[in-house]
């Protein structure tokens, strides 16, 4: 009998590069069995970025899309697993981050499922990685990430690199999931690596 597949908890908030998010889906999910949760302000992004309508059957459109099982749960939902210590993870990544929940995670405020899934992967120390997109950055923001990589939080922000000479937006955004799959340990082939 082979290890069980690896277990994580996906977050994608309401901001702008939603793309990358789903992008680190659909690699993590060949790796690990992956439980999404979408905030509401993330689904009209969805649908404008990326042309995916999650209507009223999200899982079963996800799956369509990625042909795989998919866990998926609303950001209200607080009934779900993963608003437990008890449900075992591997971590948490939110990817993209809004400000918002950057601050909510930053404060304890665990208003919905998101925050509530990283507050139980802070108090379990699993490990929780967020990407946070905005630009400028105030100082709030900074204060916010600094609190949070203070106590072992990883900060990954959707940065592009150039030395692998992307040549098309999927270039960019394979960049930056893959970035973040570093971060976790998931082997990918992504983009060529400085060598």
């Amino acid at each position: 009998m082979g290890e069980p597949k690896r277990r994580y908890i996906l977050a994608i908030t309401g901001a702008t590069g939603v793309q990358i998010g789903l992008r680190v889906f659909e690699v993590l999910l060949q790796e690990a069995e992956v439980h999404l949760i979408v905030s509401r302000n993330a689904i009209p992004i969805i649908r404008q970025e990326v042309g995916l309508d999650l209507g009223k059957e999200p899982e079963e459109n996800l799956r369509k899309r990625f042909g795989k099982e998919v866990y998926f749960y609303m950001e209200d939902n607080l009934w779900a697993p993963m608003a437990s210590g008890s449900f075992k993870t591997e971590g948490m990544l939110i990817v993209p981050c809004s400000m918002k929940t950057l601050s909510a995670v930053a404060n304890g405020y665990a208003n919905g499922l998101i925050e509530r899934a990283a507050d139980v992967t802070i108090k379990e120390k699993r490990l929780l990685l967020l990407s946070p997109r905005e630009t400028p950055l105030s100082v709030i923001h900074l204060e916010n990430m600094l609190k949070l990589a203070r106590i072992g939080v990883r900060i990954v922000p959707p940065v592009v690199g150039f030395y692998h000479r992307p040549s098309t937006v999927d270039d960019m955004i394979d960049f930056i999931a893959g970035k973040i799959l570093d971060q976790i340990g998931i082997n990918h082939d992504l983009y060529r690596r400085w060598s």
